[in-house]
C-alpha cells in the first residue's frame, strides 16, 4: 500500500512515509547568515512557521539552532531539515554528528543528501543507520530526478520520505513530480519563487499578477498556493519580516481549476540553478 501523502489543509501538514507529520509551508535559509539567519528563523517561528530548511553548505546550521532557541517555541513542535553535501559523503557518520552538534536540537527531523555524488549510496546507508539510532527521524534526497531515482532506489533500504527539487512556474517538473509522488514520497520545492536573480521577472509575470488581483493576494502568495494545490511543500526563503508573514498566509483562498491551468501554461523548462 503506497503511503497517503495528501495534504491536510486543516493541520497544514502532510504525513511522511516514515510516519511523521511535516508542515507543508516552511522557511528556507539558503544565503541567510549570522544574526540575519537567527532573526529570520525566530521571526518565522513566532509567525506560525514550524518547518525550517537548512544545509551544511549554507554554513548556518548553528544560527538556525540559535534562532530556534530564541523563538521560545518548543523543540518538539518544530520540523528541521538539513542536508549532507557530496564532499561529506565519504564520512557521513561524522558529518551527521557534526550537524547534530551545530544545530543543538537533540535529533534531526529530516536529513537529505544535497545532490547526487560519489558515495551517495554509502552516505544514505549511514543516514539509515542514524535513523535506527534515533539521531534522525526521516531521510530523503535533494536534486534527484527520474533517471537518478531509478538507479538509486533499488540500492537502499529505507524509502526516501521526501525529494526536494527546484520547482516554480517557469520550471514545473510536470513529469518528475507525479513520478515521485506515485512512490509515496513527498515533493518539496526549493526556489519556489524563482530564485536569486530570477524572482523579479516571476513576481512581475502578467498572468500571475492578474490571478493575484482576482484574489487580493500577492504574486508570491499565488505561486505558493499553486504549489500547495499540487501537493508540493514550499520553503520560500526571506529575511524580510513582512515577506515571512506574507508567505505563510496562503490558506484563506483557493485557485480555481482554470487559474491552475493558466499557471501550468507558464512552463518554460527554465532551470535557475545548476543541479
Amino acid at each position: 500500500m503506497e503511503n497517503d501523502i495528501s495534504f491536510n489543509l486543516q493541520t497544514k501538514t502532510v504525513r511522511l512515509n516514515s510516519g511523521y507529520d511535516m508542515p507543508i509551508v516552511g522557511i528556507g535559509t539558503y544565503s541567510l547568515t549570522g544574526a540575519t539567519c537567527v532573526n529570520s528563523v525566530s521571526t518565522a517561528l513566532q509567525n506560525g512557521y514550524r518547518l525550517i530548511d537548512t544545509a551544511y553548505m549554507y554554513h548556518n546550521e548553528r544560527e538556525v539552532g540559535e534562532g530556534i532557541k530564541k523563538s521560545g517555541v518548543p523543540r518538539e513542535e518544530i520540523f528541521v531539515i538539513t542536508k549532507l553535501y557530496p564532499s561529506q559523503f565519504n564520512d557521513a557518520e561524522k558529518s551527521i554528528n557534526e550537524a547534530l552538534e551545530k544545530l543543538d536540537i537533540d535529533y534531526i527531523d529530516l536529513m537529505l543528501l544535497h545532490h547526487p555524488g560519489a558515495n551517495d549510496v554509502k552516505a544514505y546507508k549511514e543516514m539509515e543507520k542514524a535513523v535506527r539510532e534515533g539521531k534522525i527521524r526521516s531521510i530523503g534526497l535533494s536534486n534527484w530526478y527520474i533517471k537518478e531515482l531509478e538507479s538509486f532506489l533499488p540500492q537502499i533500504t529505507i524509502m526516501p520520505a521526501l525529494v526536494q527539487n527546484e520547482i516554480h512556474p517557469y520550471y514545473q517538473e510536470n513529469e518528475v513530480v507525479p513520478y515521485i509522488q506515485s512512490k509515496g514520497i513527498v515533493v518539496q520545492a526549493w526556489y519556489p519563487l524563482g530564485g536569486r536573480g530570477h524572482q523579479k521577472e516571476l513576481l512581475n509575470d502578467k498572468v500571475l499578477k492578474e490571478i493575484a488581483q482576482n484574489h487580493n493576494k500577492s504574486v508570491a502568495q499565488v505561486i505558493l498556493r499553486w504549489d500547495i494545490q499540487k501537493e508540493v511543500v514550499v520553503i520560500p526563503g526571506s529575511s524580510n519580516p513582512a515577506h515571512i508573514k506574507e508567505n505563510i498566509d496562503i490558506f484563506d483562498f483557493e485557485l480555481t481549476a482554470e487559474e491552475m491551468q493558466k499557471i501550468a501554461s507558464l512552463e518554460r523548462n527554465e532551470k535557475h540553478d545548476w543541479y
